[in-house]
């Protein structure tokens, strides 16, 4: 068996009397695509911040690659190869489709090479035809994908999205679901996701998160079926 890509170990952060995220044992392999669900208040926000250093634990190591990241800064942890897209697209509107990742492949890369990560990725999501579109003017769905190249221009090997399906109709869905699962043949991702439609169209293994604690982790299909996750998302567990 390989050693995981990531693996979190006890992995804790309070807040004040609050403890966000209690214990968290997280194992992720090399090329899986995991799920993360879980109602409102539940961790999953707080833990991405604790996978990418905006965040410290107060207790639990985080490990990348077998290596100790727990306390790096943000820019270490990217720099390492994690990348994440938040639920809300962080673009600036005045540039175009292309600036965009140029300038996210250029960080790490020569001119030239990033001219070739630009091109390849514009033919990979689907938005050559949007290269020269000013990113302000593009309706949210494509303003999604354009966050998501430009994660992807970087070069992760873990990819972090928080809900990449968020606010989308009904066919931008199910291309962000091809996308993603497209994306999965190169690249480790965990997507935080409350659309249990969108999770049955990529996920295979999916971790519940509840009051800060992971519920239970099981395939897609067991979990659609688990009484426990169903009365959370019921509410009769209570407020998380």
């Amino acid at each position: 068996m390989t050693d995981p890509l990531l693996q979190t170990i006890g992995l804790s952060i309070q807040f004040g009397g609050v403890e966000a995220v209690r214990d968290v044992n997280l194992c992720l392999a090399e090329r899986e695509l995991r799920c993360l669900i879980g109602p409102n208040g539940a961790g999953k926000s707080t833990l991405f911040k604790l996978l990418t250093g905006q965040l410290q634990p107060t207790a639990g190591r985080i490990l990348f690659r077998g290596e100790d990241i727990t306390g790096d800064h943000t820019h270490a942890i990217a720099r390492r190869g994690i990348g994440i897209k938040t639920q809300v697209p962080n673009l600036f509107d005045r540039l175009t489709v292309r600036e965009h990742l140029w300038l996210a492949a250029r960080r790490t890369n020569s001119r030239a090479r990033a001219d070739a990560i630009t091109h390849e990725i514009l033919e990979r999501i689907g938005l050559g035809h949007e290269a020269g579109a000013v990113v302000g003017r593009l309706a949210h769905g494509l303003r999604q994908w354009v966050e998501l190249g430009t994660v992807l221009a970087g070069n992760p090997e873990l990819i972090l999205l928080d809900e990449p399906a968020a606010g989308m109709t009904h066919d931008e869905v199910a291309r962000t679901a091809e996308l993603i699962r497209e994306i999965n043949r190169t690249h480790t991702l965990i997507v935080v996701e409350h659309d249990m439609q969108f999770v049955r169209m990529i996920a295979r293994t999916v971790t519940v998160m509840h009051q800060g604690t992971v519920l239970v982790e099981d395939t897609v299909d067991r979990i659609l079926t688990h009484s426990g996750v169903r009365d959370i998302y019921l509410g009769k567990h209570g407020g998380a």
